[in-house]
């Protein structure tokens, strides 16, 4: 791993100040106590201006006054709080700076847990207690005293105990030692007081085993951890190092990092795509799930957008390059997904309240447990305790180890870290299924939502207008028909005439002449002469104003529901549309427009923007997973909102809005349900995501405003993904509060077992630091196992996995 130093410039009063920004990598810091003492440790360097310290990552981001301090002083500063950092550069080196937008993506590499220095002394220690153990034991005839200290004789076991002291209990006391430094009360010091204690009064037994065994749970911890980073670094790995482009004619391979925009870079079948950029030459199928999350391969060719980290399936592609390494969709998603551990959840926040306050409370009652006792209870007194009979004796030993059982049980380690893993496995969990959570705070806010608002138009349907009825009249064919609207409309900007446009083509109607007179009726539609006759395309209420009566079509009267028109009451020009064939159509939520002369009616051409196949389903879904009420917001008309609400199944709409509307329509929600998730496009939608608790940005892939305004991304244009971010989160606020009341319960009943006697330091270690340790990252990896249903959506790309 290298480490980045980049040069920014900031105000100082008047005038500017230079600043540089340290990217350092400190594996050994995998815990919030331990990011707590380094971050003590460089607040005394001075110069330092801010600090980022992310032990999930093991990564630290520095930033310092190059005038007051230098990297090597960031450096020292971190050792001194007893962790290596690996690798390093001095930033005062311009040489050094990294260019806007490379870098600042890493995490610690993998740890060799079983194989390094501390665990080889961790086994060998183990080896001298249990030879020590076994010669004390068993071959108790060969126990005999070989050296004396003070007159305290000193018997071979003894000498195998102090020898795993000494050999796993120099690494602990060396981090207590720089926790006492920087006045730090975490386990450490706790560890390494309890290590030197036992030894210098003669417990060595306790002394070696407590040295061994908290070392194997410092390397389970360690290995637990490493899991953890490990999603991240399968992100890391989705981007290739390197690059082939092409260059004065000829296909050279360079890193990665090295491609400027506006190079072309050569994608054969089977690569990786290496950066952002738009297909200049080819056709292939892309898997684009790294991205998106979507499983099935997307069909690119010329002009196409792609992604780093999209694999490219069989064909071959020549891609034009539209951002650095450093600023790619993958690139800026990783950074997301490793910030997103910056802003604590309440829950962290809880526990590191509750912690600052549960240590130093149980080292007091520890210092009472090993003190008061001995000094109060003379001779032994026995007690019957649940089936148990528990002896109090009143000797200094028994107490003393007691009080050191305590100060192991005071280390707060497993329920600290239980919430910082479980928003590391739930993030990433999540980016690999293209839904990009920007931080914790939001994983555990979208599983308590009570109510979700879901714009309409490119969420709930596809966000394109397409011609889903063409219904001619008398003598007129639907190519006729079709050919009359698309001369009007080839002159038209409005998104209907693309429909129109598009349709005509599919049916080879879209050869006609250029309209002439073309004028734009504003509001009802659009004239123009084609062959000498002036032809109208719009609404229903221009044919009216036209003399034509379509009242009887379109009205609620009771003939209209199919049966016959009595004759004389509609026009012979209009009486094919007579019933309910224009209500039904709009009944449909679909825009009619209507076709002809001021003397003749050729037809008419229904418009919808269609309804996406998952959108039924995962309104269904969320509601099965517990929402309260899932209401859809739209600036469509009431008929076309009535109409795509009762396909979809939602609680309720709410039409004709505009932006400031929606915002009420969230507030209302707020104050009738509680908290409240907004679903739009993070950009017309922008001030109702900002209002409502989560905001969630749809089809976010490639569009900086999305992925920069909302909450949360889904990166595809699957609305499927909803109800897998909610039942991620809401299992994610599950675990959490597992991992944090099991540590706590089970802190407690050791914590009462101790005074009785029911509770060894080798149980303490094993089961309340070690165990539970494990316990909650074990939970915690569980939400990998959380997968998005397989979509119905074939333009989705569906979306499971």
């Amino acid at each position: 791993m290298t480490d980045d130093s980049s040069a920014t410039t900031r105000s100082s009063g008047g005038g500017q100040r230079r600043e540089l920004t340290a990217q350092l990598t400190v594996p050994e810091m995998d815990c919030p106590s331990c990011a707590g003492k380094v971050d003590k440790s460089l607040q005394r360097v001075d110069g330092i201006v801010d600090t980022t310290l992310q032990p999930t990552t093991g990564t630290a981001s520095v930033t310092y006054d190059p005038d007051r301090a230098s990297e090597a002083d960031v450096v020292a500063a971190i050792e001194g709080a007893g962790y290596e950092v690996v690798g390093g550069r001095d930033g005062d080196d311009e040489t050094n700076e990294s260019e806007p937008g490379s870098g600042g993506v890493d995490v610690a590499p993998p740890s060799e847990v079983w194989t390094s220095p501390r665990a080889k002394k961790t086994w060998l220690g183990a080896v001298f207690v249990t030879l020590g153990l076994f010669v004390e034991f068993l071959l108790t005839g060969g126990n005999v005293a070989v050296a004396s200290v003070l007159e305290y004789p000193l018997h071979v076991a003894d000498l195998l105990f102090l020898g795993a002291t000494a050999v796993s209990g120099v690494p602990v006391v060396r981090s207590g030692y720089y926790s006492a430094k920087n006045r730090s009360l975490d386990i450490d010091l706790l560890m390494g007081t309890a290590i030197i204690a036992a030894t210098g009064i003669g417990y060595f037994v306790e002394a070696a085993t407590l040295a061994v065994l908290f070392s194997v749970a410092e390397l389970l911890e360690d290995y637990a951890m490493d899991r953890a980073r490990d999603s991240l670094r399968e992100l890391m790995e989705l981007s290739p190092d390197e690059a082939t482009v092409v260059r004065d004619g000829e296909e050279v391979t360079v890193d990665a990092d090295d491609v400027a925009v506006g190079e072309t870079v050569v994608v054969r079948p089977g690569d990786k795509i290496p950066l952002d950029g738009t297909v200049r030459e080819g056709e292939s199928a892309v898997d684009e799930s790294p991205i998106t999350g979507e499983s099935v391969p997307v069909d690119k060719s010329t002009g196409d957008e792609v992604y780093a980290g999209a694999i490219n399936e069989d064909g071959y592609l020549e891609v034009e390059v539209t951002s650095t390494a450093g600023d790619s969709t993958l690139s800026r998603i990783i950074e997301m997904v490793q910030g997103a551990q910056a802003e604590q959840t309440e829950t962290e926040q809880f526990v590191d309240r509750f912690a600052g306050y549960y240590t130093p409370v149980v080292v007091v009652f520890a210092i009472l447990t090993a003190a008061v006792p001995p000094l109060v209870i003379g001779d032994p007194v026995t007690a019957g305790v649940a089936g148990y009979e528990l002896a109090f004796a009143g000797d200094w030993g028994t107490w003393f180890v007691r009080g050191l059982t305590l100060l192991v049980i005071a280390c707060p380690c497993a329920f600290v870290i239980s919430t910082p893993v479980s928003v590391v496995s739930g993030v990433t969990s999540a980016a690999k299924n293209g839904v990009l959570i920007k931080g914790g705070n939001y994983l555990e806010a979208m599983g308590e939502v009570d109510a979700v608002a879901i714009d309409k138009t490119g969420t709930l349907t596809k966000g394109e207008l397409a011609v889903t009825d063409v219904v001619p009249v008398g003598e007129t064919d639907e190519v006729t028909l079709l050919r009359r609207a698309a001369g009007l409309e080839r002159r038209s900007e409005h998104p209907i005439a693309a429909a129109i446009l598009a349709r005509a083509e599919e049916a080879g109607a879209s050869e006609v002449p250029e309209p002439t007179g073309f004028e734009s009726l504003t509001g009802k539609g659009i004239r123009g002469e084609i062959d000498g006759e002036t032809y109208y395309v719009g609404k229903p209420a221009l044919f009216e104003e036209l003399g034509f009566d379509l009242s009887r079509a379109r009205s609620s009267d009771p003939r209209s529901d199919g049966g016959a028109v009595p004759e004389g009451e509609i026009g012979t020009a209009d009486r094919a549309l007579a019933g309910d064939t224009l209500a039904t159509l709009e009944r449909e939520g679909k825009t009619v427009v209507l076709v002809g002369t001021a003397t003749e009616l050729l037809g008419a051409i229904a418009i919808a923007d269609e309804v996406r196949p998952a959108s039924r389903r995962a309104v269904e879904r969320l509601h099965e997973l517990g929402v309260k009420r899932v209401v859809m917001l739209t600036g469509d008309n009431e008929g076309t909102a009535r109409a795509i609400a009762e396909q979809v199944g939602v609680d309720e709409y709410r039409a004709e809005l505009l932006p400031d509307e929606k915002v009420a329509a969230v507030e209302e929600l707020q104050a009738a349900d509680g908290e409240v998730a907004m679903v739009g496009d993070g950009i017309n939608d922008a001030p109702a995501l900002a209002t409502a608790e989560v905001g969630i940005a749809m089809g976010a892939a490639g569009t900086d405003t999305a992925l920069e305004t909302a909450d949360i991304a889904l990166m595809g244009d699957d609305v499927g993904k909803l109800p897998y971010l909610y039942e991620l989160s809401h299992t994610a606020n599950g675990v959490i509060r597992q991992n944090v009341w099991a540590s706590l319960a089970v802190k407690a009943l050791l914590a009462l077992g101790v005074p009785l006697g029911l509770v060894s330091v080798a149980l303490a270690v094993v089961v309340g630091d070690m165990g539970m340790s494990l316990g909650v990252t074990g939970n915690a990896m569980r939400l990998a196992n959380v997968h998005p249903e397989l979509s119905a959506d074939p333009e989705s790309g569906g979306g499971g996995r």
